[in-house]
């Protein structure tokens, strides 16, 4: 009896987990179908990468990783001169591929580091190379406390016939950390 108290402890988180998810994904049905997800991000230190599969793991769908075709340095100070010359002239790197296929997708998670209040500069570029009128994005953003900043609005511009719904914010550091807050938003969102 007392090797299986242990699995009557652990049974009903397992259990809550699995609604969760199956909750997560049935929410992102349309009626009439299945909604296809994308989930794109750009990630420079892992942290969107890690939140980008995250959302994957709870709503399913394809995951694409957008790369610029010459990449930040490494050192954080030079990656952030280079980002704010970059952003304040508005300069759109050019990135190593794109999504053929993007009209195939009802709803598009676009994920970005917060680089000045805004989206990185190759998620712009994506953005610009690519019509998603009528279809729905979803922002989220990592961050070091600069939370949003006007990120939504910038690519409201970018994609400006598409329906963006509400963004998420998540610091950084606590990005291999985030799955409840990740999966939390998601269900609200869903409501």
């Amino acid at each position: 009896m007392k090797k299986f108290l242990p699995i009557l402890f652990i049974m009903p988180f397992l259990i809550g987990i699995a609604n969760a998810q199956t909750t997560i994904k049935q929410s992102m049905e349309r009626s009439d179908k299945i909604s296809k997800i994308l989930v794109v991000y750009y990630s420079h230190t892992g942290n969107t990468r890690e939140i980008a599969k995250q959302i994957q793991a709870a709503v399913g769908g394809d995951i694409f990783a957008i790369e610029p075709l010459k990449p930040y340095p490494s050192e954080y100070r030079k990656t952030t001169e280079q980002a704010k010359k970059e952003i304040t002239a508005g300069f759109k790197p050019e990135i190593k591929s794109g999504v053929a296929n993007i009209k195939d997708y009802d709803t598009v998670f676009i994920g970005s580091p917060c680089w000045w209040s805004t989206i990185a500069p190759p998620v712009a570029t994506f953005l610009s190379k690519h019509d998603l009128s009528g279809q729905t994005i979803i922002p989220f953003m990592t961050h070091g406390g600069s939370g949003l900043g006007h990120s939504v609005s910038d690519i409201t511009k970018l994609a400006p016939k598409a329906t963006i719904k509400t963004g998420r914010a998540f610091y950084g550091s606590s990005a291999p950390s985030a799955k409840e807050d990740v999966e939390e938003w998601l269900k609200d969102m869903a409501k």
